[in-house]
């Protein structure tokens, strides 16, 4: 109401307003942080002032690799330092030679691996002459700290939401609409299904060792639906929350479990993320040029640096190894680029191939997740070996609130309404608006009494 109100007329009053208002969340967790993506801004809006006025080229690599050091070196000392020393003290240890395991208690701060990204972006992208630099700090810090998508994405691109800063913005009904539509698709992914999956979830990993191969199936069914659900659903109420201010996210999921292969998944699956990589990674090493060993290589090395992104784990790496052992074979065999439309894009039910396909893609990336929920590889590594040297066609009671069983015929409604939708951005769309709306509050309502609250599983990212 302020924003749209008060400061309609003025762009600066508007990009101060979302700044302080920015600053305010994230200080709202911990407000010694903000000294961090402070320190942060300053540098990489410095850097690319001195890109602007300097051409020698040196000098411009050296303010670069000033940049690249400093957000990947306070990311590396905040998310990865308690890995490396355990994994040191672990690693002697196997020698024989044992040493003080003790290490500083870093805490995380939220966010951090999305804003460091995003900064970097903007950094090459102004190093490499794709973009000019901020004229205004107050822009920059704005689009660093941008409240909606600051915690867990989508990772923006300075090229594209950067200049938004520096237009003109007015209230438009139809974007604030379509804002509100998302902010409730977003909300029933979360909390309808993602977090009513969470309790079985727990459940069964936390018990898989005396569970039989029905149940443990369940559970990584209903994880690789609760971490969808979960991040799927916060990247719409972001994107949806940045409309009702009036700015464009770009989107980042496009219903990736109807993917006919591996590689249609990753297309589909954390957008913003995947073509981070690919722009500035996979591209810059090769790409797809070269021999098979070159292919394979930035494959593998895209594939590991994603799981390491996603935190300071060895699970994390198996499971990024994983994925890139899925990816490689359709490489190989030039398949990686087969399907690039929606399956079956101009009729109601996909054919008896592509029901395989897609069948096939979601146990090879559920059997990947269960890894990536795992506390451990060797807990993961049991958890698949009992999924199939004890499999029986029933599933065990469990002591949760409600028997697990009831969960499927909730995860088949939600399948069947983002197949019916898949052309679109979210259900919300077409006939039946209203009907479709109020079905998704009651649900909300029922839901958000007998479910258990979790926390964004990508928050901890």
């Amino acid at each position: 109401m302020i924003y749209w109100s008060l400061m309609q007329r003025s762009l600066k009053a508007q990009n101060i307003f979302l700044l302080i208002s920015s600053y305010i969340f994230y200080g709202w967790w911990d407000y010694r942080f903000l000294v961090l993506i402070l320190f942060s801004t300053l540098v990489d809006y410095a850097v690319g002032q001195r890109l602007k006025s300097t051409k020698k080229p040196q000098f411009r690599k050296m303010l670069l690799w000033v940049s690249l050091v400093t957000n990947l070196v306070l990311l590396g000392f905040f998310k990865y330092y308690n890995f490396f020393v355990e994994s040191w003290i672990e690693g002697w240890a196997q020698w024989g030679v044992h040493m003080d395991s003790t290490t500083m208690q870093i805490i995380l701060p939220v966010g951090i691996s999305f804003y460091t990204f995003q900064t970097l972006s903007y950094t090459i992208d102004v190093y490499k002459k794709k973009i000019e630099p901020a004229s205004y700090f107050i822009n920059f810090a704005a689009y660093v700290s941008f409240f909606p998508q600051l915690v867990a994405g989508p990772i923006e691109r300075a090229s594209h939401l950067l200049p938004q800063f520096g237009k003109q913005r007015s209230f438009d009904f139809n974007m604030a609409k379509s804002g509100l539509y998302l902010i409730l698709w977003g909300l029933f992914q979360k909390m309808v299904i993602a977090d009513s999956c969470a309790t079985y979830v727990k459940a069964i990993f936390d018990n898989y060792a005396h569970l039989n191969g029905a149940s443990l199936l369940l559970g990584a069914i209903y994880f690789a639906f609760q971490i969808y659900g979960d991040f799927a659903g916060y990247s719409n109420i972001a994107i949806g929350t940045a409309r009702l201010f009036g700015f464009d996210l770009m989107r980042n999921f496009n219903y990736p479990y109807f993917s006919r292969n591996i590689a249609e998944f990753w297309r589909r699956w954390h957008i913003s993320l995947s073509t981070w990589f690919r722009d500035y990674v996979y591209i810059p090493l090769g790409g797809s040029r070269g021999n098979s060993y070159l292919k394979i290589r930035n494959i593998a090395i895209i594939f590991i640096v994603s799981g390491f992104w996603h935190g300071a784990n060895w699970t994390f790496l198996f499971w990024g190894g994983l994925n890139a052992l899925y990816f490689i074979p359709l490489l190989i065999g030039n398949k990686n680029r087969k399907y690039l439309n929606d399956a079956e894009e101009n009729r109601s039910f996909p054919s008896l191939k592509e029901f395989l396909q897609m069948s096939t893609t979601f146990f090879l990336s559920a059997l990947a997740w269960i890894f990536f929920r795992s506390n451990s590889i060797g807990e993961g590594l049991a958890y698949v070996e009992r999924l199939f040297t004890h499999f029986e066609l029933h599933t065990e009671y469990l002591n949760v609130e409600r028997y697990s069983i009831e969960m499927m015929p909730l995860i088949l409604f939600f399948i069947i309404i983002e197949w019916v939708h898949r052309r679109f951005e979210h259900p919300f769309i077409g006939k039946y608006r209203e009907v479709k709306v109020m079905a998704a509050l009651v649900l909300l309502m029922l839901f958000g009494v007998f479910s258990d609250h979790q926390s964004f599983i990508y928050f901890q990212f």
